[in-house]
């Protein structure tokens, strides 16, 4: 099952998410929607339901855990309710710009693969990383996080430009027309 908006926001009421964390996940599927629907303009095959899933359910494991392992644990969350594997992989492979074996293994993950790879993963978890908390907000700010928490920023960069390639325009123009 693909959860629309609806059933995806019971999902959040029935693990108890706060409603900060709907907001957010709110605010991640409208920033996804836009670059969705830039794609599918531009003919590329994108699944717009599973990335409207995907955002709204991104941070669903953040009612169990604040950490890095919160895509994991939604995911894991999501697979028990029955939801369709497109959907779970967007939100396991949301976090930071994604997390490679090596890096998943050094921080204790099961065994797996947890970057992006699909255009619906990549549109999910580059909305994610141009919002905090409820605002779209210049990529620029999300690389000083990543430089302060010294995560990987390269991959941060491949990650906006792969959706840039798909586009042929840059996608913080997309989303922050006036920026």
């Amino acid at each position: 099952m693909i959860p629309d908006e609806g059933q995806a926001i019971a999902l959040h009421r029935k693990y108890g998410s706060s409603e900060r964390i709907v907001n957010h996940c709110r605010t991640v599927a409208h920033g996804s929607k836009i670059l969705s629907s830039a794609l599918a303009a531009r003919g590329k095959g994108v699944d717009p339901a599973a990335i409207l899933a995907g955002a709204l359910l991104h941070d669903i494991g953040r009612t169990m855990t604040q950490g890095v392992d919160h895509g994991y644990v939604g995911a894991g969350l999501l697979e028990k309710e029955g939801v369709d594997n497109v959907v779970v992989e967007i939100v396991r492979r949301h976090v930071g710009a994604g997390i490679s074996p090596e890096e998943a293994a050094s921080l204790g993950f099961p065994k797996g693969d947890y970057i992006p790879r699909t255009l619906e993963q990549k549109v999910v978890c580059f909305s994610d990383k141009m919002v905090s908390a409820d605002m779209i907000r210049p990529f620029e700010e999300e690389v000083r996080r990543f430089e302060r928490k010294g995560h990987d920023v390269g991959r941060l960069r491949q990650l906006k430009k792969d959706i840039q390639d798909e586009l042929g325009e840059d996608p913080e123009k997309i989303l922050l027309p006036d920026v």
